[in-house]
């Protein structure tokens, strides 16, 4: 034992001699060490010489961020910036199943499709079963889903789930559905205008936007080097509408309700600023959503207040009555015997109820709505003149409006006006010419406002936080004088006061208008159906407002121009003098304060 533990002590302290290493030993790490760094200072050179632009490149690629842009329409508001149509941004999910990866997964790991099912399941609100479906066999590309809101989106980020894409596109949305469908139209699902302002207005609409590029640091953080002009700017431009959503939803719930009991075809309404010819509401039905237009018939898609003609019947007679005052061929104060039948080359015509009259004046042949005494007065008309008027109000001609779609009326030649007297004798009480019904509405407008034809319009003009394009109000041309209009203005008065308008009357205002039953052609020969309307003017002493209301084929019995279209024309004057805090009447005021 003694002499194991001897040994083991002298192997432990045993000292290994030194010697001096080989020179050869560091010449060759020496040259292996100068061969590394010249190969590192020819590639550093190589990269710099030769490749330094297409790295200089790569880097900007990585470092820059391109925005391309994404195609969005301004915005459509009303009067008071009510959005009416607005682009909002949407999110189309892909998938690419051979591609999914969770964080933390090695790069070589791919996850099974059930696994991210049962993520999105959530964010998606749909069933792993649905989503396995819509993924199937394919291994890249697939929808899953799209619509989705930015919140959605979100969520799904949140996921970090490599092999899920997020693809950004702008969708429009109307608001307020069928509300303004008839005017503003609507995109398809490739986002081309089919209907309304989106068509004829479609270059206004698009925002201008351009491919902005943006250098970003390691973090993110936008860097100054090489900022664009302009590149942080966006296009806040916004279509501004005349339309009010206050009027516009009491028009259109008014005008659908009427129509549905009445089982009418259609029906319109129409109120403008006869000062400036701004549209305040512009309503008509059926319509349809234009967020689900392929729900709908495309015989819906136009606007018939502006793209369809019809006869105007009696609601015509004012403006008849104001080319004879402005002839001259009958006076303020003058009378007329209705005897209740004239014939006219051999054509018996006769009133609406069949019924003589008497000797009226001419405020109570509008108040009557008396189809002889109409036939009376024009026929002191010369017939060249009474065709040349016609031509002077423009009714064959193709309005002036930024209303898409607007149509041209529709008058007989001037050979066969004149050399057939039945053909003045049938337009003195608004039949055998047809007008639409935007047209009716600018001619009631000329007889409020003083004899000036204006322009009827809806749009405003482009409008942002700093800038703004407003349209310029289009000079009016003056056509009747002052007084004669104001004359036919008060006989209007009478109609509502004791005439067939009286159910439109309001206590404290004083409101004009005339009332219209016109017998409505099927096949050039017939007359089987009818158009009822209305058209009031108000306040008289301060006109500012003309309310038109058309109810097209309505079919139950006593379906008249005072049954059919005035109790709607009086719910939505009721409202504008609210809106637009018309005051009462002076002289009404004063004679409900003697009368009491």
């Amino acid at each position: 034992m003694r002499n194991i533990n001897s040994r083991n002590k002298n192997k432990a302290f045993r000292v290994k001699a030194l010697s001096p290493l080989s020179n050869y030993r560091f010449k060759v790490v020496f040259f292996i060490l100068c061969l590394g760094l010249g190969g590192l200072f020819l590639r550093v050179g190589w990269l710099q010489v030769f490749q330094a632009d297409q790295l200089k490149a790569k880097a900007r690629e990585v470092q820059t961020e391109r925005k391309n842009p994404l195609g969005k329409r301004r915005s459509i508001l009303d009067r008071n910036g009510k959005l009416i149509a607005i682009d909002e941004k949407r999110f189309k999910l892909w998938a690419h199943p051979r591609y999914f990866n969770f964080p933390g997964d090695s790069y070589e790991r791919i996850r099974k499709p059930e696994e991210v099912a049962k993520l999105l399941s959530s964010p998606l609100s749909e069933t792993v079963d649905d989503i396995l479906k819509k993924l199937g066999n394919y291994s890249s590309g697939v929808k899953l889903a799209e619509g989705l809101t930015q919140e959605k989106a979100n969520e799904i980020k949140k996921l970090r789930i490599s092999g899920i894409d997020l693809e950004a596109y702008p969708q429009r949305l109307y608001p307020h559905g069928s509300l303004f469908a008839n005017v503003v139209g609507f995109l398809d699902l490739d986002r081309r205008p089919q209907a309304g302002l989106e068509l004829s207005l479609d270059s206004k609409l698009k925002r201008l936007e351009k491919t902005s590029l943006l250098r970003k640091g390691a973090d993110g953080t936008p860097l100054p080097i090489g900022v664009q002009r302009g590149v942080f700017d966006e296009d806040q431009l916004n279509l501004h509408l005349t339309l009010d959503v206050r009027l516009q939803e009491v028009a259109v719930s008014e005008i659908t309700n009427q129509v549905k009991k009445w089982n009418a075809k259609k029906g319109v309404v129409i109120v403008m600023n006869i000062e400036t010819g701004e549209l305040l509401a512009l309503a008509s039905t059926p319509s349809y959503d234009p967020n689900k237009y392929w729900e709908y018939s495309p015989a819906l898609f136009k606007e018939w207040s502006v793209q369809e003609l019809f006869e105007p019947g009696s609601t015509f007679k004012p403006i008849n009555l104001a080319l004879a005052l402005e002839e001259g061929v009958i006076g303020p104060d003058g009378k007329i015997n209705d005897d209740g039948l004239v014939t006219v080359g051999g054509w018996p015509l006769s009133n609406w109820d069949r019924n003589p009259n008497g000797m009226l004046n001419y405020a109570e042949v509008l108040q009557v709505s008396s189809n002889v005494g109409m036939v009376k007065i024009m026929r002191k008309l010369n017939p060249t003149s009474y065709w040349q008027w016609l031509k002077q109000l423009g009714l064959d001609e193709m309005p002036e409006t930024d209303l898409p779609g607007a149509v041209a009326g529709h008058i007989k030649s001037k050979q066969t006006f004149i050399n057939q007297p039945i053909e003045p004798a049938v337009a003195s009480f608004g039949q055998g010419f047809s007008i639409t019904p935007l047209k009716l509405a600018q001619l009631h407008a000329l007889i409020a406002n003083g004899g000036k034809l204006v322009k009827p319009h809806i749009t405003k003009g482009l409008k942002g936080d700093y800038q703004s394009f407003l349209s310029p109000i289009a000079e009016s041309k003056q056509v009747l004088t002052p007084e004669v209009t104001q004359t036919v203005l008060g006989w209007m008065e009478t109609v509502v006061e004791k005439g067939s308008g009286i159910d439109a009357t309001i206590p404290g205002y004083r409101i004009g208008g005339k009332t219209g039953t016109a017998q409505k052609s099927q096949d050039g020969k017939s007359y089987d159906s009818k158009i009822c309307s209305f058209v009031a003017s108000l306040p008289i002493d301060d006109p500012r407002f003309v309310v038109l209301v058309v109810v097209d084929e309505p079919k139950k019995p006593f379906a008249f121009g005072s049954t059919v279209a005035v109790p709607v024309a009086k719910k939505i004057i009721e409202t504008l003098l609210v809106i637009e805090q018309i005051p009462p009447s002076v002289e009404m005021e004063e004679h409900f304060a003697i009368k009491s």
